[in-house]
C-alpha cells in the first residue's frame, strides 16, 4: 500500500502537493469558520489560526520525502537555509520594512502625523507581541507558506511553462487556499482587492525566487516582514497597508515589462 501511494505521488507530485496542503490547512481553518459562522460551539482557540500556514510547509515535507527521500529533504531544506546571496536581496527581502519607515516619515513630514510602531505588534487572536509578531510572521505564513507554494510548487510549475504561466497556475491555488479564512477572519468586501494583491505578490515572490537561485528563505522573509507591516489588527483597513500592498502591485507590473514572462528574473527561472 506504501509503495503503490509513493509511486502515485512520484507521478503526481504536484497534484499530491496541492491536496495535502489544502487538508491540512483547512483542517485548522473550517473549524474556526464553523464556530465564527455560529455553526459548532467547539472549544477552540481561534489562536490556532496561525498553525494554518504550516499546512504549505508539511505537504511539501511529506510529498518530497515520499517522492524524493532524504536526499529531497536535504535539497529542500538546504533551500530554506540559503541565506548567502548578494546583499541586494537581502535588502529586497526586508524592503516592506523599509516602505513602512518611509511612509511614516512622509505623513510625519506632510500631516504631522507619527505612526504607533506598537500597534505592529498587535495581531488577531493574540496579545500584543510587540517585535514578537515579526518572528511569529516569518515562522508562520512567511517560512510556513514559502516552503509550499514557492520551494516546492513554483519549481516544478515552472519546468515546462513559462515562469509567468507557472505563477498565474500557483497563484488560483494559492488564492482559493485562503477561502475559509474570509469566513472567520478576512471580509468578504475585499475579495477583489484580495485576488489582485495575492496575483502581484505571487508575482513578486516568483521574481525574487528566480533571482536568488531559488533561496525560499529570501522569499519566505519578504512574506514575513510584508504580513508584519501590513496584517496587524489595526494596519489592514488603514493608508499605510493600502499604499504598501499598491507599491507591491507596481512593482509586479515592473517585474513583467522589465524581466519578461519566461523567467521573470535575469537569470534562468529556478526548475525542479
Amino acid at each position: 500500500m506504501a509503495n503503490s501511494v509513493s509511486t502515485w505521488m512520484k507521478r503526481h507530485s504536484l497534484i499530491a502537493y496541492f491536496i495535502l496542503a489544502y487538508a491540512i490547512t483547512w483542517a485548522v481553518q473550517i473549524p474556526l469558520a464553523l464556530k465564527a459562522q455560529g455553526l459548532s460551539r467547539a472549544q477552540i482557540p481561534f489562536s490556532i489560526h496561525y498553525l494554518a500556514g504550516y499546512g504549505p510547509m508539511l505537504s511539501a515535507v511529506i510529498v518530497t520525502w515520499l517522492t524524493a527521500g532524504v536526499g529531497g529533504l536535504k535539497e529542500l531544506f538546504g533551500r530554506i537555509l540559503k541565506w548567502r546571496v548578494q546583499p541586494v536581496w537581502w535588502l529586497v527581502a526586508i524592503s516592506p520594512l523599509a516602505l513602512y519607515v518611509i511612509i511614516a516619515i512622509v505623513f510625519r513630514l506632510i500631516q504631522g502625523q507619527s505612526l504607533d510602531l506598537g500597534m505592529l505588534g498587535q495581531v488577531d487572536f493574540l496579545p500584543n507581541l510587540g517585535l514578537g509578531a515579526l518572528f511569529l510572521w516569518l515562522l508562520t505564513f512567511g517560512i510556513g507558506e514559502e516552503t509550499g507554494w514557492r520551494g516546492f510548487a513554483l519549481p516544478r510549475l515552472q519546468k515546462n511553462r513559462s515562469a509567468l504561466f507557472a505563477t498565474l497556475i500557483l497563484w488560483v491555488f494559492w488564492a482559493l487556499w485562503h477561502l475559509p479564512a474570509f469566513f472567520y477572519l478576512y471580509n468578504p468586501a475585499i475579495v477583489i482587492g484580495f485576488l489582485l494583491g495575492v496575483l502581484a505578490g505571487a508575482i513578486v515572490f516568483t521574481w525574487l525566487y528566480n533571482s536568488t537561485g531559488g533561496s525560499i528563505l529570501m522569499v519566505g522573509l519578504f512574506h514575513g516582514v510584508f504580513n508584519f507591516t501590513t496584517g496587524c489588527t489595526e494596519c489592514k483597513a488603514g493608508m499605510v497597508s493600502a499604499i504598501i500592498s499598491t507599491l507591491i502591485m507596481v512593482w509586479a507590473v515592473i517585474v513583467v515589462v522589465l524581466f519578461k514572462p519566461t523567467n521573470l528574473s535575469r537569470i534562468e527561472k529556478h526548475v525542479i
